[in-house]
């Protein structure tokens, strides 16, 4: 139970590390939780906010910002839901709407569940993180031989997940904490036997990749690299310094208040229904399978039914230094098995080639494309030059420009009207209306020139009105002399301009000007806007040598994928030859 209006609920954290892996893991828990208990809704974050919305954050709703998801998001009935606006907030079309409380978003999911079902997209976005699961769990796994302390086997036997925790107290140890290393008082190197440990790979690499030569005072050695169970044994000297380091920050609590707990009338009615259930499998009382049962059953009263209201956390360290008070160890029993090991996994999945990481990446990109369809990917550059067009057209906030995704949004419209009002305010502009240089500029003029010059204009404007029709040709006409003057420049020369035969309609037209004008217009053909366009894009693409630039980003924002560059390729592999 929770204070405010918050109901009583089951919760709960996990420090998942560097294993993102791990946190779609505990979705895909989660999402699997309320499938199999239907009346169950369930919320998930992460120190990133909402992450199921970021994943899909392609496909979310206008409305839908980091300022109001809070308690929107829910997994109900093995699906995803996201609390919309009410009524009146939709509505309006206030974006600004406060979040709803958990209270509200339980009422709409259990009434309502129809209404806040998230979109299609939206849910394939999000499951396709958690798709293979529950396959994907034990490919995850690796299996390594270490050569281990027998107190650490049989604590690893006891609670196998006590490796996450060794594992990341070696991976972000301290100079402090290889203090405690030295004399090794909990672990001692002299009884050392070989086992099988279970990591994730994520643990593995996290421990593998490290390198690290042990204190002489702490008598850890290790052999010769050439030696077939190397690894074997610098595994094991690695991980018994993580279980060093988590017993020398525990607590130092006594046995006695710890095994307090177990003498009171809620333990007598807990080992009763354990025995009703026939959890001890028949064992005879005192014998050693009955007491290692004994001992977990143990262990587990006092980390989940004897502190459910005081929500105390018992530390790795502590829950190390009970286990190996409450554990026996048989170290010939353990020597006998280290005889028969299986074999330990391949762990060739720590190196990736290029080609492989080429491989990797094709596959990704291939996943974000609208289709997975090889024949599909056209790469069609009249395409490319609509998708920047569309880019261009659209209008940016201060939250940034949106991009073109979809195909079937309405097209730019073109308002004749303002257009020509624009052009009014350009061409036909009050003295009034001029910015400050035209102003500046105009305090060079005599004052009584200015105002005869203004009497004219005046006059003129009020004599003739000039059609919308004419403005526009007026800018033209401006425009092509601008054209004429940078046709035979070098920028004009850096354009790549139309065919003569789809750009000769008015060629006439424009030859009564000046009799020496008519060579120049004769070659002023129009600029393509996007062959250079398309041209530009790849000559950057190109110059990007494979790696990620301006080109690549925004083309793959708007998805748009260029293929490699095939003479860029070849080139270099002539190069290599």
């Amino acid at each position: 139970p929770r204070p405010g209006e918050t109901p009583a609920h089951i919760g709960g954290t996990t420090l998942f590390g560097d294993n993102v892996e791990d946190e779609w893991f505990i979705v895909y828990l989660v999402r699997e939780i309320t499938r199999e208990f239907p009346g169950l809704a369930a919320r998930i974050d992460d120190n990133d906010g909402e992450f199921l919305l970021i994943e899909a954050a392609d496909f979310l709703p206008k409305w839908l910002n980091p300022e109001n998801s809070d308690n929107r998001v829910f997994f109900y009935k093995g699906e995803l839901h996201i609390i919309p606006l009410s009524e009146t907030e939709e509505q309006e079309c206030d974006v600004s709407a406060a979040s709803p409380t958990i209270s509200q978003a339980l009422t709409l999911l259990s009434t309502r569940p129809e209404e806040s079902l998230a979109a299609e997209p939206i849910r394939t976005a999000v499951y396709k993180r958690i798709s293979g699961y529950p396959e994907k769990i034990q490919a995850s796994f690796h299996r390594a031989h270490c050569y281990l302390p027998a107190g650490i086997v049989a604590v690893l036997r006891q609670r196998p997940s006590l490796v996450a925790a060794a594992v990341q107290a070696f991976y972000l140890r301290d100079p402090v904490d290889l203090r405690a290393c030295r004399p090794f008082q909990t672990f001692p190197p002299d009884k050392r036997v070989m086992t099988v440990v279970t990591f994730t790979k994520c643990l593995y690499a996290q421990l593998v990749q490290q390198k690290f030569l042990p204190d002489r005072r702490s008598g850890y050695t290790l052999p010769l690299p050439s030696h077939p169970q190397y690894k074997a044994y610098e595994l094991g000297m690695k991980l018994a310094h993580g279980f060093e380091i988590l017993c020398s920050k525990c607590s130092k609590a006594s046995p006695d208040s710890k095994r307090s707990v177990l003498s009171g009338p809620l333990w007598e009615r807990f080992l009763i229904s354990l025995k009703e259930k026939n959890y001890f499998k028949g064992e005879m009382e005192g014998s050693a399978k009955y007491l290692e049962r004994l001992h977990m059953a143990e262990d587990y009263f006092q980390q989940s039914v004897a502190k459910t209201e005081s929500f105390v956390e018992v530390s790795p360290g502590d829950e190390i230094l009970t286990l190996l008070q409450t554990t026996t160890i048989d170290l010939k029993e353990l020597e006998r098995e280290a005889a028969c090991l299986p074999p330990e996994d391949d762990d060739s999945w720590l190196d990736i080639t290029p080609d492989d990481l080429d491989q990797m990446l094709k596959e990704a990109r291939n996943e974000s494309l609208p289709s997975s369809n090889e024949e599909e990917q056209k790469y069609d550059l009249e395409a490319v030059a609509e998708t920047m067009n569309a880019f261009v057209s659209k209008v940016s906030t201060h939250e940034g420009a949106e991009m073109p995704w979809s195909s079937d949004e309405s097209p730019v419209t073109f308002d004749v009207d303002s257009f020509t009002k624009a052009l009014d305010r350009i061409l036909g502009a009050d003295s009034e209306e001029l910015d400050s240089d035209d102003l500046d500029e105009e305090q060079e003029f005599d004052s009584s020139d200015e105002d005869d010059e203004d009497l004219d204009a005046e006059n003129q404007r009020q004599d003739q009105k000039v059609s919308p029709n004419e403005l526009i040709g007026s800018l033209k006409s401006y425009m092509d002399e601008m054209d004429r003057e940078l046709a035979h420049t070098n920028v004009g020369k850096s354009f790549t301009t139309q065919k003569k035969g789809a750009s000769s309609v008015n060629a006439t037209t424009s030859q009564n000007a000046d009799p020496d004008s008519g060579a120049e217009d004769t070659e002023l053909t129009p600029v393509d806007v996007d062959m250079n366009l398309v041209a530009n894009l790849l000559e950057s693409y190109s110059a990007q040598s494979g790696l990620a630039g301006p080109t690549s980003n925004i083309l793959q924002s708007m998805g748009v994928y260029l293929p490699e560059n095939a003479d860029r390729i070849g080139s270099d592999k002539g190069a290599t030859e």
